[in-house]
């Protein structure tokens, strides 16, 4: 079979694939292009995480998989080092062990998305992104980056084998001779035998019709910020939702999830906010009035009854203040609406770009001895709609 090259030409064809326990996806993927007659990589970049990179270097070094692969079909070389396997990092740049938490699904998105960002930027590579390996998760991240920012000359694939081979630890590909190995449920199998099916996959390509500031800012944005970004391109209206039982914060299609200490808070402020002042004024004789603890708890109380803040912060159990005995009840100090403001903000940064988290957080003003904080998203115009 006459294998496609790209020597001399000015495109570099590469291999971007998602793995987990199962590094066989790489080897059965590079068959599978070689036998459908396709360009084949001259490097290939790996996707995965810290528990399971020792299989796939098991598989493909320890094992030799990939270099028998390659000696047996005389394929060119392809380059595969240790720096081209990438584990997924937190925000702090520490690969993560897996990807089953909340957070590590985060860090993985923001990780997949960033990883085909700088392969994209580069004009003389081809790539061909395989989302067979890895979570579904992270097949579907990888194939969501390269809709956003695939081009013309990159596409998108996912390999089969026939079910005898299918999960079989010991298979990598079909042998050109026989190669007998341990199948499922005791069984024995020739590997001369296994089919293997390269499927591509459609994929739209966005990139030209997204803004171009915004395709620069995803090297630093994070996934949900670029989703929101894209979410509120074309909206003039946007609607910020405020569920008090779930204790979330919803814009531009992007969920922030607050603390009921947070969320009692930011629906204090909003009473400020929408009131006849259009703010709260924290000024000198600010924590002399018991009234501000009374407004806030009102709201705290409605959905929690979290002791920490009733008695450690306020000074008095959820029942009294229930019931009307307020005799202990400790008035609210400055740090804690500086405090709560800033834990709010935080949260709404993280997860929003920049121009769309200025327009629900928590703005405020100095003057003089005085502070004034309000919800941006009033001054906004942005329609609030609160769900109890």
């Amino acid at each position: 079979m006459q294998i496609p090259h790209t020597k001399g030409s000015l495109m570099k064809n590469v291999l971007l694939i998602v793995t987990g326990a199962s590094p066989q996806v790489l080897t059965e993927t590079l068959f599978a292009l070689y036998q459908q007659g396709k360009p084949m990589p001259e490097e290939i970049f790996v996707i995965t995480t810290k528990s399971t990179k020792a299989m796939l270097t098991d598989g493909l070094f320890k094992q030799g998989n990939l270099a028998k692969l390659i000696a047996d079909y005389k394929l060119p070389d392809i380059k595969l080092p240790d720096e081209n396997i990438w584990l997924i990092e937190d925000d702090k740049g520490q690969p993560i062990n897996d990807a089953k938490s909340e957070i590590e699904q985060t860090y993985m998105a923001d990780f997949i998305t960033r990883k085909v960002f700088e392969l994209t930027n580069k004009n003389d590579i081809s790539i061909h992104a395989s989302i067979a390996g890895g979570r579904k998760t992270m097949a579907f991240y990888l194939g969501y980056a390269m809709s956003l920012l695939g081009r013309e000359q990159d596409s998108l694939s996912h390999v089969f084998v026939n079910n005898e081979f299918e999960f079989v630890r010991d298979f990598y590909y079909p042998t050109p001779y026989d190669h007998i190995i341990d199948g499922k449920n005791g069984t024995q199998v020739n590997c001369i035998n296994a089919n293997v099916t390269l499927a591509e996959i459609p994929f739209v390509r966005m990139r030209q019709s997204i803004d171009e500031t915004l395709i620069a800012n995803m090297q630093s944005a994070s996934f949900s910020q670029t989703v929101a970004s894209l979410n509120s391109a074309h909206k003039k209206d946007l609607t910020l939702e405020v569920n008090a039982k779930a204790k979330t914060l919803t814009f531009a299609g992007i969920e922030i999830k607050l603390t009921a200490k947070e969320t009692a808070f930011y629906l204090w402020l909003n009473q400020y906010s929408q009131s006849e002042h259009k703010k709260l004024v924290v000024g000198r004789d600010f924590e002399e009035s018991l009234r501000y603890s009374k407004e806030y708890l009102i709201h705290l109380q409605q959905n929690s009854s979290d002791l920490r803040i009733f008695r450690d912060t306020f000074g008095i159990e959820p029942e009294d203040f229930r019931d009307g005995l307020n005799s202990n009840l400790k008035v609210m100090e400055k740090t804690f609406v500086q405090q709560t403001r800033s834990r709010i903000n935080s949260k709404i940064n993280k997860v929003l770009p920049n121009e769309l988290a200025k327009k629900i957080a928590i703005d405020s003003n100095n003057q003089s001895f005085e502070t004034s904080y309000w919800l941006s998203a009033v001054t906004h115009n942005i329609k609030i709609n609160i769900t109890a």
